[in-house]
């Protein structure tokens, strides 16, 4: 099992989202970093971390079957390694 699944994550201060036909860009205003977010599902996702209580619900809340949860896992991990989404900490992890 993925442990990413089971904790708290948002979307970084520093990143806006623009809504594309395609998705969203995701664009880094810290580290200049521009990110093509491909499907509308991954945008629910990732637009639904902050409210959700870990990234398992958020993928749910998002309609992503369970059979995908590995693969939007990896790209959640992806965005991670470039700051556009972050572990959520504090009391309202």
């Amino acid at each position: 099992m993925d442990a990413l699944l089971g904790e708290p994550w948002m979307i970084s201060p520093s990143v806006a989202l623009r809504p594309e036909p395609f998705g969203a860009l995701a664009y880094h205003f810290g580290n200049r970093k521009l990110t093509f977010l491909k499907r509308p599902e991954l945008v629910a996702v990732v637009q639904g971390l902050a409210s959700a209580p870990d990234v398992r619900t958020a993928l749910e809340h998002a309609g992503v079957p369970a059979s995908q949860h590995a693969a939007y896992a990896a790209a959640l991990r992806g965005l991670a390694a470039t700051d556009m989404i972050r572990p959520r900490k504090g009391p309202d992890a």
